[in-house]
Formats: C-alpha cells, sequence, structure tokens
C-alpha cells in the first residue's frame, strides 16, 4: 500500500454512511469493499446498540467488525455476535437516574444492553425502537436491576446541545455523556467510554498507530473518534462542531461523500 494509503478506515453510520432514507448507497457498498481489498481494515463505529446492526451486516457483505452502542460493544459483522462489552453498573445508572431526574422531571430514561433494551411507560420510542424485538418497559426498579452498555434519556421540550452540556454538569463525574439526533436524546455510557477509547484499543490490538487511521462522523458522539484519529472528515452535513474539528471534509451522506473519498484512498483496489 502507498504511503499515504491508511491502515483502518473507521467511520460512523447514521448520517454518514446511511442516507436520510435509511439506505446505503450501492456506490458506498462498493467503496467499503475497496477498503479491504487493499489489505485495510474496515470498522463501523457507530451509537447503535447491536440489535440495530443486522441490515447494516447484510448491505455491507458481513465484512468486518464493528464498535457499537458509542465504544461499549465490539461486534463482530461476520457471526453477528457480541465479542466484548463495556457495562454502567446497576448503582450508577441508578444514582444518573436519580440526579438527572433532580434536574429535569420530564426526562424519560431506557437502557440498553448487548441482547436487548427496557424502557420506562413515558419513555418516547424511535422508530427503531418501536419496531424492534426484545424491548419491553419496566417500572423503577427494573430501570435499575442489571448492567447496561448504554443509558439513555430523553426530554421532549429540550434542544440536544444545551441538554447535553447540563447533562454533564450533573453526572458527568459517573458517565460519558453525548448525542447524536435533532432530538433531545442524551447517550450515555459507562465513564471514560467513547468511541475513541474502544477505536484505539481495537487499534492497539492490530498492532497500528492512530496516524494510521482514517475516521468519518457527522455528530457530536464521533467527536472522539474524529479527534484522536490521524486524518478525519466530517461529512457536509455535520453538526457544526464536528466540521470544526475534522481535519478535512467531504459531501454528505446523500450525496456519497464517504465513498468519493474512500475511492481516492484507494483508487486501485
Amino acid at each position: 500500500m502507498a504511503a499515504r494509503t491508511p491502515r483502518l478506515i473507521a467511520t460512523d453510520l447514521d448520517g454518514t454512511i446511511v442516507r436520510s432514507d435509511g439506505t446505503v448507497s450501492a456506490r458506498t457498498v462498493e467503496a467499503l469493499g475497496r477498503v479491504e481489498r487493499a489489505g485495510a481494515t474496515l470498522v463501523m463505529v457507530t451509537g447503535r446498540p447491536p440489535r440495530w446492526m443486522h441490515e447494516i451486516a447484510e448491505a455491507v457483505g458481513h465484512r468486518g467488525v464493528a464498535i457499537c452502542a458509542n465504544g461499549a460493544v465490539r461486534y463482530d459483522l461476520h457471526t453477528e455476535a457480541v465479542l466484548k462489552a463495556r457495562l454502567i453498573e446497576p448503582e450508577v445508572i441508578a444514582k444518573v437516574v436519580e440526579r438527572l431526574r433532580s434536574a429535569e422531571p420530564e426526562f424519560r430514561f431506557a437502557v440498553e444492553y448487548p441482547d436487548g433494551f427496557v424502557f420506562e411507560a413515558r419513555y418516547n420510542l424511535g422508530r427503531w425502537d418501536a419496531d424492534a424485538i426484545g424491548g419491553r418497559p419496566v417500572d423503577g426498579e427494573g430501570l435499575i436491576s442489571r448492567p447496561g452498555t448504554k443509558l439513555l434519556a430523553f426530554h421532549p421540550d429540550r434542544e440536544p446541545d444545551g441538554l447535553a452540556h447540563r447533562a454533564m454538569e450533573a453526572v458527568g463525574d459517573l458517565v460519558t455523556v453525548t448525542h447524536s439526533s435533532g432530538r433531545g436524546l442524551l447517550e450515555m455510557s459507562a465513564h471514560g467510554v467513547t468511541k475513541a477509547t474502544a477505536l484505539a484499543e481495537f487499534v492497539d490490538d492490530l498492532g497500528l498507530r492512530a496516524d494510521q487511521v482514517v475516521a468519518f462522523g457527522d455528530m457530536p458522539n464521533d467527536l472522539p473518534m474524529l479527534t484522536w484519529a490521524g486524518r478525519s472528515f466530517g461529512v457536509a452535513n455535520a453538526h457544526p462542531d464536528v466540521l470544526a474539528a475534522v481535519t478535512d471534509t467531504t459531501g454528505s451522506n446523500d450525496e456519497d461523500g464517504v465513498a468519493r473519498v474512500l475511492e481516492d484512498l484507494f483508487p486501485d483496489a
């Protein structure tokens, strides 16, 4: 491989390679294939839980590894199996819920597990959650009954940037707080767990370095990964904080922006 060619490509999914209609274009699938044909490693790094990965695994031909739940889960796309998980302990979930509920009584909570999810009755299920198998409503005790990969807090009347800032002040000593949508939905992982920490661990396992990695993303939950990687691209539709932090930009998710870059990086694959 040429000296400028990366050894590992790390890409977010929704809003980055997944289009607004929920699909991955044929051009993007072909471009992702170039990565492995060139001998590099492809990693999907996403806020999605494992239960949302089946369609992606099929779309990319069950190639590669995914880092799910904002770094909490390493997932094999070949076998669709969880390889490892970093969990939030029940007592921490309980403290976070108590503090956030005191700060914003309208918060509604859900907890992701490697094998499913639970949610409070008032929690507003998104399209994916409403269609998913394995979710069940619980009371307060059920919400904190077992360790989870991700704690979700939804507020029906707040915008996510300000909400995330207030939550970090309230519970930043207990969990890692981020967000990845335009709704008032916060995503919390175990303290110190981010897309960057999980990707760095995986890269180290392969004997590679950050300067051999090119990363793509669009939302604040991608920022740790994008600032860690040697080279980073924000898609044109990205959050302003992402566009201010990356080393490069490309076309939007609906314009196959990531595919354009991969075709340039791997022209002969």
